[in-house]
């Protein structure tokens, strides 16, 4: 594409609006993937992307799993670190100061291993005035009840988005697991129990093999698939949640390239996170929203609704 000045192209719109927050652009880091903010403020601009989610967020600090508990595959990435986080009083101590002085809008991802927890920590999301809003991440086993993860039942996702739902009053995002044989009917549930909007999708749960000890990659046995291998399979489940729910979804999974966000937003997402690819470059973002700005030019689009949910059947 030749070079487009400012003076010769009309910069097409890219705000988009999630649950009543306004984003500059859909693009956003997924949890777990970008710290708090802080750490990759050093590598690109926190004001150019539409918005920081941070790292989930428990009632108390977790140390996480022992390691090795990452390992590089084909395409992709297994991950079991075990929702290692600073817990929610630190995070208000001291992580909270810094964002405050950053003029994106917060997401604070967030979890818990019981009802109590996940409740408990939404009512102190929500007394933070500079928070946005809040994802639930329902991908963390019921300890209470088995171990089943909340995420997999929809009876048990319902619950505890009800819950969650009578502690914020922020506007919140629910985080679906993939690990499920129909996420339709999951992203059903949760949003009748009262979520604003939907993120989809988690990683998907793998394992790989060292042939030489025979031994697992990872000490945990098995972890979180994510990156480009799981994209086809994160491209349909959103579209397939998008037919089902009127709220916005947000599409995740295996985001490198400016056009792989670009399918999520044709299948109906209204924005998308970015999360292995941070990894692999922290500017990850700002070259995939460069290139969706490039994209719509390159098309005569002026604004991106024009591009969301244009799929053609």
């Amino acid at each position: 594409m030749k070079e487009l000045t400012k003076k010769t192209v009309k910069r097409p719109n890219l705000a988009v609006e999630i649950a009543g927050i306004q984003l500059r652009n859909p693009v956003m880091p997924a949890s777990g993937t970008f710290g708090y903010g802080e750490e990759y403020a050093p590598f690109l601009d926190l004001e150019k992307i539409g918005a920081i989610v941070t790292k989930g967020l428990s009632l108390k600090p977790k140390a996480g799993n022992p390691t090795p508990r990452i390992a590089e595959t084909i395409s992709g990435m297994l991950n079991a670190i075990g929702l290692q986080n600073v817990g929610i009083d630190a995070f208000i101590k001291y992580k909270m100061p810094f964002l405050r002085t950053v003029n994106t809008p917060v997401i604070a991802n967030f979890f818990g291993n019981t009802l109590e927890e996940y409740g408990e920590v939404a009512r102190r999301l929500n007394d933070i005035p500079e928070i946005a809003a809040a994802e639930l991440n329902i991908s963390c086993p019921n300890v209470k009840q088995g171990g089943i993860v909340f995420g997999t039942d929809p009876r048990a996702a319902s619950e505890v988005v009800a819950l969650v739902r009578k502690h914020l009053q922020k506007p919140l995002i629910v985080k679906l697991t993939p690990n499920v044989t129909d996420i339709t009917v999951v992203a059903r549930a949760v949003e009748e129990a009262g979520a604003d909007a939907i993120s989809c999708i988690n990683t998907i749960t793998g394992m790989s093999v060292d042939i030489h000890t025979r031994k697992p990659r990872i000490a945990n046995r098995t972890g979180g698939l994510s990156g480009p291998a799981i994209r086809p399979i994160a491209v349909r489940m959103v579209h397939q949640v998008v037919q089902t729910v009127t709220v916005p979804v947000i599409g995740i999974g295996g985001i490198v390239r400016p056009m792989d966000a670009l399918e999520f937003l044709i299948v109906g997402a209204k924005a998308v996170q970015v999360g292995t690819a941070n990894f692999v470059d922290p500017t990850s973002m700002m070259t995939i929203i460069e290139g969706i700005e490039e994209f719509c030019i390159d098309e005569g689009i002026e604004d991106i609704h024009q591009l969301i949910g244009s799929l053609k059947l």
